[in-house]
């Protein structure tokens, strides 16, 4: 259930509207290279036009250090956005002070403007309250629909959203309701696909998944970690040292839960042009690599989630930039797509898996947020979420 308040319960008509977006967008050469995230935000950008308020929009962009630097600027991306909107967009020089006052104090109601990056502002990251102060002085109404920045409490995030009437947008309201019906209540049976380098960072969300989910599937770099910990040779692979006890822990406790890869694919170099072959999984040779699931893990996997209602996908199943080492991934994208559940894809590189294999139109819901997530999928609060006024 999502309790705050959205942009259907406010009076917006002639108010100056800051709104959160995320518009953490790859650019190359100051052109924008995947748009979803902005795509994304077009509902609720669309929603604040058709009724006639003043459309502030602010983000950050890359991790330009609290310091300008104009290849992280936004300029690129408003110039995008018009062309989605198909009408002009203003853009102002700084998130805050004169260059955004000056811009705002012109707008007109249904007009929309983008401040620049606000990370060119230490005050952002360490949600200060002097930036939050000046944000919160360029509008009436805050407004958060940012899901991918919703677990971070910065200026922009959750300062600002202390100091101004502030509700949710519809991309916020779409993640938390789809996310949360996971965690609080999945049609069984629920099985969870978890992948990506590290386990460090998903180990709070495996204890959770392990109380929920009937079957949890391990693939990525974190197997190797599992492998490692249940004592068996992994030669070069990729382990986190600092985590074997927790993924002993783990074992013991979610024996009949959780399922790692029979079989993986090694390689003799990290590189594409690697030379590589099929292995059983306990046993890889010293000098070798595990980097992608094999084919009989493929079957197993896909059998599984073939016969579940809900399903959860986080984390890529090996390093699938190379494309030899990306068959594994793409196939757990078609065994989710094809099968008959509820499908989840939580953010980051899954999610560019399954726009990369052509399936997206299979998918429940694919989420903007890989960090938040993860945070939610752990079951912690977020604290761009927490801040937001209730219904």
């Amino acid at each position: 259930m999502f309790n705050k308040k959205t942009i259907r319960d406010i009076d917006l008509h002639g108010k100056r509207v800051l709104v959160r977006v995320d518009f953490n967008v790859p650019l190359k050469n100051g052109v924008v290279g995947d748009d979803t995230r902005i795509r994304a935000s077009l509902p609720t950008i669309e929603y604040l036009i058709q009724n006639h308020a003043k459309v502030i929009l602010c983000s950050h962009l890359g991790r330009p250090d609290g310091t300008p630097d104009l290849k992280y600027s936004l300029k690129p991306v408003s110039e995008h956005l018009s062309g989605l909107l198909g009408m002009p967009v203003s853009f102002a020089e700084d998130c805050i002070g004169f260059a955004a006052e000056s811009k705002i104090a012109t707008m007109k109601p249904g007009d929309v403007l983008v401040l620049e990056n606000t990370r060119f502002h230490a005050g952002e990251t360490n949600n200060d309250e002097d930036m939050s102060r000046q944000l919160s002085s360029l509008a009436d109404i805050y407004v958060n629909d940012a899901f991918g920045t919703a677990h971070r409490a910065h200026a922009s995030t959750v300062g600002v959203a202390r100091l101004l009437p502030s509700v949710a947008g519809f991309l916020m309201e779409k993640e938390i309701k789809f996310l949360g019906a996971v965690i609080a209540d999945p049609e069984k049976p629920f099985v969870a696909i978890l992948g990506g380098a590290k386990i460090s960072d998903k180990i709070g969300v495996i204890k959770n998944l392990l109380l929920k989910a009937e079957t949890i599937l391990i693939g990525g770099g974190m197997a190797n970690t599992f492998f490692k910990a249940e004592g068996y040779p992994v030669g070069d692979s990729l382990v986190e040292d600092e985590s074997l006890q927790a993924a002993r822990e783990i074992l013991t406790s979610g024996k009949t839960h959780l399922r790692l890869p029979v079989d993986v694919i090694i390689a003799d170099k990290f590189a594409e042009d690697a030379n590589h072959r099929e292995m059983p999984s306990g046993s890889i040779p010293a000098g070798w690599r595990i980097l992608d699931i094999g084919p009989e893990t493929i079957k197993v996997f896909s059998k599984v989630i073939s016969s579940a209602k809900t399903v959860v996908w986080n984390g890529p199943m090996g390093v699938f930039e190379f494309p030899e080492f990306a068959k594994g991934t793409f196939a757990i994208a078609r065994a989710v797509a094809e099968s008959h559940s509820i499908s989840v894809i939580g953010g980051g590189e899954s999610a560019a898996a399954i726009q990369q294999s052509g399936l997206a139109e299979k998918i429940t819901h694919i989420s903007t947020g890989g960090g938040a997530s993860l945070e939610m999928l752990e079951g912690l609060p977020l604290p761009g979420v927490e801040v937001l006024q209730d219904k």
